[in-house]
């Protein structure tokens, strides 16, 4: 890219602005408002859910966002957060930004927003941002002024236009991966909801709206013989008869986990067994674990009780907080912050995360402990569920299998393309990789 510098500001179209203070006793109607929060979840921002805050008409000119507006954190409780960028992408309404928030508005005509997004997260970006973090008494923060005197590299604007592509074409893909998976996982629960809370199929054929031979809106003609005609009294409410009511102990084996003593080198260092804590599944956008940030050794795994736990276990994080859901994907140990649930004979995993899911109050009400909420194993066992009959199991399992391969399949490639996303970034923003070679690498691969 070359080794041209330049201070930030002579990029700017306008000086930078810090966003609206707006208490949380007006918040709720009006102009959708980027907090903190969205600012570090969404780093490209596009049609997020965000609070909604009333804004005044002198301030709508001053404070709402445009199409690459470039966003930066003030402040952080932690010192990585300080100057963390995200960009605007466009929103289908008007939108503002919250005072903790500083807007940068580049110059169409010098510079290209989004290629100096990437390079703010980039390790030269990131290094320049850490030059003028200023570290306070429990949090770190940056000042505009200091942002417009930060020099920067640049290139000619076609470059810049180009690098933004290559790289934005990767990230295009991987939210065009999340947008399908989160289809896909809303249409997951609707069927776990429709067939096991709501009955639907049953008081359809009550109801005289589903008869043999014809198909509803996701019911067949073909599972119409699988479910029962009538609903039971039982101690959950009313059931579909022939179901039955069981713990959830009878369904899956409950095992939990614990941590090896960090301090003992031989249980960790060129560790290969995946060892899986709630942080790990903190970040997922979809409940599929493929990863994992720590592994241990042979010795290590050793050190726990349940060992290795195999390929398609329901992982629960059992306190602070608990909730977090996903089905390991890979053969993992777990640390004593789980809940892990592995299927038994004719049941479904997909059943035991949606059921976990839609049972979460349930499960948070059989929680206990005076500093953190946490569930016991004994008394996640005890808690009771509708077992559905065995057909209507793998009925389901069959139908919601199909929605969660492509779930998998939208995942794993999306953390292909971060990686690569993620190795392009330092060699194009240093130069050490030609726009050129990276165009070629990326058109042999159909991207």
């Amino acid at each position: 890219m070359g080794g041209e510098v330049r201070p930030f500001g002579q990029l700017f179209v306008e000086p930078t602005r810090n966003g609206l203070t707006r208490p949380k006793t007006v918040r709720g109607n009006g102009v959708k408002m980027v907090n903190m929060g969205e600012l570090f979840a969404y780093p490209r921002l596009c049609n997020a859910p965000m609070e909604r805050v009333p804004l005044r008409p002198s301030e709508y000119e001053r404070f709402l966002l445009k199409e690459g507006d470039l966003l930066f954190a003030r402040q952080s409780l932690v010192l990585e957060g300080a100057g963390k960028c995200s960009i605007f992408l466009g929103d289908d309404e008007a939108v503002t930004f919250e005072s903790h928030i500083t807007r940068v508005r580049l110059d169409p005509t010098k510079a290209n927003p989004c290629f100096y997004f990437y390079y703010f997260q980039s390790h030269h970006g990131r290094a320049a941002i850490r030059s003028i973090v200023e570290q306070g008494a429990g949090a770190s923060g940056i000042r505009g002024s200091d942002l417009e005197s930060l020099d920067v590299q640049w290139c000619p604007l076609p470059e810049q236009r180009t690098i933004a592509n290559i790289l934005g074409t990767l990230d295009d893909k991987i939210d065009l991966n999340r947008r399908m998976s989160e289809t896909l996982e809303q249409m997951a629960r609707a069927l776990f909801k429709s067939w096991f809370v709501d009955f639907d199929p049953v008081r359809a054929k009550m109801d005289g709206r589903w008869r043999r031979g014809e198909s509803l809106p996701g019911l067949p003609p073909d599972l119409y013989d699988l479910f029962p005609n009538r609903l039971v009294d039982s101690e959950l409410g009313e059931i579909p008869e022939g179901w039955e009511v069981k713990p959830i102990g009878d369904l899956a084996d409950v095992v939990g986990g614990s941590t090896p003593k960090t301090e003992r080198s031989e249980y960790w260092e060129g560790g290969t067994h995946h060892w899986v804590t709630p942080k790990d599944l903190s970040g997922l956008s979809m409940p599929v674990l493929l990863d994992t940030e720590r592994k241990i050794t042979d010795a290590g795994l050793a050190q726990i009780s349940s060992g290795l736990l195999p390929e398609g276990t329901v992982l629960l994080s059992s306190r602070a907080p608990i909730g977090y859901l996903a089905i390991a994907e890979i053969p993992v140990a777990v640390n004593q912050g789980f809940i892990a649930m592995k299927p038994r004979r004719d049941m479904s995993n997909l059943f035991l995360l949606r059921w976990a899911r839609s049972a979460h109050e349930d499960i948070v009400s059989q929680a206990n402990g005076s500093t953190f909420l946490e569930i016991s194993k004994s008394s996640f066992r005890a808690i009771r569920t509708v077992a559905p009959a065995a057909s209507v199991m793998d009925a389901f399992d069959r139908i919601s299998r199909s929605m969660y391969r492509k779930v998998v399949e939208h995942e794993r490639e999306s953390r292909t393309l971060a990686v690569l996303r993620d190795t392009l970034l330092p060699k194009l923003i240093s130069g050490e990789l030609r726009v050129k070679d990276a165009e070629k690498f990326l058109k042999e691969r159909g991207l």
